[in-house]
């Protein structure tokens, strides 16, 4: 089950135009992974949150399987934020948080005979 901002995030950027912020590790700016990112967005307001869209099928993959990661907006340089910029309709100052990733909640197994009259 989807959890978080993804889908009710206040913008979204094309993976094709988020290069600069990969791969995270290399980033000099702070990045929040795994817990850390789940709480620094359950404390965020979704308007004040952009995503990581995929743009191909390929891209999708990569994102999916990519660990959830929040990396604060005014953390990242002049440079890197010009270069995220482009990629959106509104200025990235806007925003407080990039989530990378999709957020999700585990969901307990079920089995078949659960659903049966025995």
């Amino acid at each position: 089950m989807l959890k978080g901002h993804f889908q009710s995030a206040g913008a979204s950027i094309e993976h094709g135009d988020t290069s600069v912020l990969f791969p995270v590790e290399e980033l000099d700016a702070t990045v929040l992974q795994r817990r850390d990112a789940e709480l620094a967005l359950a404390d965020a307001d979704a308007e004040n949150v952009t995503v990581i869209a995929p743009t191909s099928l390929a891209s999708s993959y990569f994102l999916t399987q990519h660990v959830l990661t929040a990396i604060p907006v005014d953390e990242l340089l002049p440079g890197v934020r010009s270069k995220l910029a482009d990629g959106l309709d509104t200025a990235i100052e806007t925003f407080d948080l990039i989530q990378i990733g999709k957020w999700v909640t585990d969901s307990p197994d079920h089995s078949l005979a659960e659903y049966t009259d025995a």
